[in-house]
């Protein structure tokens, strides 16, 4: 029993210590800023619901300057307009192989793959792994990607997943106390 508390309190020092070191956030979208489920019309439209809390942990991210990229393998309009409406730079949709897509991303960004985080919820995450220097999965991913995850967060995807890892990460990076004292000033998307 002891041995897992041991395990438990160093796996967070070392999340934490990694924390310190993130300049870029990559979401995946479906399960992780929303819940995962496709809402279809008559018309055959697809719309998908997005969690406002996540979405203003992406603006406190966002403003303690820390770059953010959204990636999925789906094709929605829904997310490009998300993104567009969180004034994100970098979204990527129809991505087949997120591990080449990180990898050019990064050197874009001149950034190495301790500096960058990717929350992830199913089997095709996992293929990020090499790129990363922290990988993240909701409370309700599948399970080989629990396993291989440095963290599971407490949260589901589409229900403050994001919001609960921005709040750590930048309680890390010591960012977080101003925003918890004096509240939000922006928009709350």
């Amino acid at each position: 029993m002891r041995s897992v508390g041991l395990r438990s309190r160093l796996q967070g020092w070392l999340i934490s210590h990694r924390l310190k070191a993130i300049r870029l956030v990559v979401c995946d979208v479906d399960g992780v800023l929303t819940d995962g489920g496709l809402h279809y019309d008559e018309k055959g439209h697809v719309s998908k619901r997005f969690d406002v809390r996540d979405g203003l942990a992406l603006r406190m991210l966002q403003g303690a300057g820390i770059t953010i990229a959204l990636m999925s393998g789906g094709r929605s309009g829904a997310i490009q307009h998300r993104a567009q409406h969180l004034g994100l730079d970098y979204c990527y949709v129809g991505i087949s192989d997120k591990l080449t897509e990180i990898q050019s991303l990064a050197r874009h960004l001149d950034m190495k793959n301790d500096e960058i985080a990717f929350l992830g919820d199913d089997l095709n995450d996992l293929a990020v792994r090499p790129a990363v220097g922290l990988l993240v999965a909701t409370a309700d991913s599948v399970l080989a990607l629990q396993r291989q995850a440095d963290w599971v967060l407490t949260r589901p995807g589409g229900h403050g997943a994001v919001r609960e890892f921005a709040e750590v990460l930048l309680n890390s990076q010591r960012k977080l106390t101003e925003r918890s004292h004096n509240g939000w000033r922006g928009h709350n998307d």
